[in-house]
């Protein structure tokens, strides 16, 4: 299975520290987003209207009390499965 297989509700973990592009509301370039090997849940998964082969995720992840962080734009290389951790 890869990440592309993957649907909503499916567990994942945060490739690589994830920080703001300047892209997410409520946040400031350069923020951290999620820790690297942060857990996540997949809350909806979609495409880039302009390229459809590019799918975009949408990730709440954990912060280090276990509670779920609002939802991260992610694409699939900043995903990683817990059989690929490591």
């Amino acid at each position: 299975m890869n990440i592309e297989d993957l649907d909503l509700g499916d567990v994942v973990y945060a490739a690589h520290a994830i920080i703001d592009d300047g892209s997410m509301p409520e946040s400031e370039e350069g923020e951290l987003l999620a820790e690297e090997g942060a857990r996540g849940v997949i809350v909806m998964k979609g495409h880039v209207e302009e390229d459809p082969s590019s799918t975009v995720f949408l990730v709440r992840f954990e912060d280090r009390e276990m509670n779920l962080g609002r939802p991260i734009g992610c694409w699939s290389e900043d995903l990683r499965m817990a059989e690929t951790l490591n």
